[in-house]
């Protein structure tokens, strides 16, 4: 009966962890909206100039975009000018993006876009 309490309390305290993360993931997204013919600096410019905080700005991270508007977009990465990456994200589409230290992210929009952006360390 003791293993049955401990195996169930285990269950739960991992119910428990997996829902506050994330919730905890959820919390840090920047919702941004893009009207047509749009391009976004979302992250790489500085502060007051980014749309999206990242918090692992000093370091290689991932950037998490998720696509929850009705038209495609396109995530531009550049680094000293230059274009390293372009992706596409369809609607309801969610992308995990390597952004690299000193790296910029970039959206783009011909038609009106919505998009959730989040960080995660690398």
């Amino acid at each position: 009966m003791k293993k049955i309490t401990i195996l169930l309390f285990c269950a739960f305290l991992m119910q428990s962890c997996a829902h506050n993360s994330l919730k905890n993931s959820q919390k840090n997204n920047t919702v941004l909206n893009l009207d047509g013919n749009q391009s976004m600096c979302i992250t790489g410019k500085g502060i007051g100039q980014d749309a999206a905080i990242n918090p692992y700005k000093n370091e290689d991270s991932f950037a998490i975009v998720k696509n929850i508007g009705k038209t495609t977009l396109s995530v531009r990465i550049r680094n000293k000018g230059k274009i390293t990456d372009e992706i596409a994200i369809n609607p309801k589409e969610t992308k995990k993006i390597v952004l690299l230290k000193n790296y910029e992210l970039y959206l783009d929009s011909e038609s009106v876009a919505k998009a959730a952006v989040s960080f995660v360390k690398s």
